[in-house]
């Protein structure tokens, strides 16, 4: 009769379900920088090797995470493409484009869910600022300085548009042509971005 192996969990149907579970409460209490893909496999019992297996790196785990249906890395390169003072439309355009998309239904659900609830607003949070708002204003070379206010305001812009849009519903925005919106926030994103905002 041979022992049973004690240790680490092998590859099972239940580990991508407990690595997630670790992962969330890690980003939730440390955020993404500080959240380590050691620390997750070690909360979840299982190999650092399993996670990496799963989820492939730290951005695919976090992104899977917060159950957000679009890949930013994959997004932003048509937001940062062109000229600086056309940033602020091209984020609007794109944003909308997602959220009006078939997998905008899940980014709705995940809205509601951060309303009411700390630790998915945590996660979100933690999304927005190192997935979105620090590629972007990395990119436009933002002084550190001001680049927690200025993300934060920008923040202000694209959460408002989700929930009036896909969640309130508010008519005249909820019906808007996406066009009409890109002209209308997109300039105060970009004074956000890069403009005077004293």
């Amino acid at each position: 009769m041979s022992a049973r192996r004690t240790g680490r969990r092998p590859g099972s149907p239940d580990t991508r379900e407990a690595i997630l579970a670790a992962a969330r409460e890690a980003f939730a209490e440390r955020g993404f920088d500080a959240a380590s893909i050691r620390a997750i496999a070690t909360a979840a019992g299982v190999d650092p090797a399993l996670v990496h297996h799963y989820f492939g790196g730290k951005e695919e785990l976090f992104r899977a995470a917060t159950a957000f249906p679009a890949d930013p890395g994959r997004l932003l390169p048509a937001v940062l493409a062109g000229d600086r003072d056309g940033v602020g439309e091209r984020l609007v355009r794109v944003f909308l484009e997602v959220w009006d998309s078939p997998v905008g239904a899940a980014g709705v659900a995940l809205l509601r869910s951060a309303v009411s609830n700390d630790w998915t607003a945590r996660l979100l949070r933690e999304f927005l600022v190192t997935q979105v708002l620090r590629p972007v204003l990395d990119h436009l070379a933002v002084d550190p300085a001001q680049r927690p206010l200025r993300g934060g305001l920008v923040a202000t812009q694209l959460a408002g548009l989700a929930m009036m849009r896909y969640v309130l519903r508010f008519d005249a925005v909820a019906d808007a042509e996406p066009a009409t919106l890109v002209a209308a926030a997109g300039p105060t994103v970009q004074r956000y971005l890069t403009g005077d905002i004293t």
